[in-house]
């Protein structure tokens, strides 16, 4: 990682995974604290865990998106507290989900400030409406990435697959953004 990378941190790893198990939602809510379940809004239920703290949607056909781990040993480890969860109201989950990651978000500074006038002018693939949002949102094609850049260098990323993605992400926008020099 280069020194204005080192800034940046995973702060959320969105994941799929397929627990390949029917669950009896119904009997989670019922039985189980941290949950909740609204069947007529909502066709999932919400598990709340505190450690790692996240939180996962189940559905019962046994497919679940967990939102909230900073790295994908917390992943597996709030995927390891599922299972627990489950085993509580007698469901057995014995193979481990292969799991999909859907979305990383990352942020930080990468230390330099920015003037978001010009790269609004002189990059592609900007959206900037400083009296709606005082941040630049960018759309950085060839990292298949999305930038949130503000005026002070912090940044957050989001889009990448993988969590090397993010390192390379954030080393072609510095790039870019000293190409343009704003």
């Amino acid at each position: 990682m280069t020194e204005e990378q080192k800034g940046v941190k995973v702060v959320n790893i969105v994941v799929s995974a397929d627990l390949g198990h029917d669950i009896p939602l119904e009997k989670m809510a019922a039985t189980l604290p941290n949950t909740e379940y609204n069947p007529e809004q909502f066709p999932g239920l919400v598990l709340r865990i505190k450690d790692p703290k996240t939180s996962a949607l189940i559905f019962s056909s046994g497919k679940i998106v967990s939102t909230g781990a900073r790295s994908m040993k917390k992943v597996h480890e709030s995927l390891e507290r599922i299972k627990e969860t489950l085993k509580e109201i007698g469901i057995e989950i014995k193979k481990t989900p292969e799991v999909e990651i859907q979305n990383i978000v990352a942020s930080g500074n990468i230390g330099m400030n920015l003037n978001l006038n010009v790269l609004a002018l002189k990059l592609d693939n900007t959206e900037y409406e400083p009296e709606q949002f005082p941040g630049l949102v960018y759309k950085l094609m060839e990292a298949k990435a999305t930038f949130l850049l503000f005026s002070n260098g912090k940044i957050v990323c989001t889009g990448t697959k993988t969590e090397d993605g993010v390192g390379t992400a954030v080393d072609k926008l510095i790039k870019k953004l000293e190409k343009v020099k704003a």
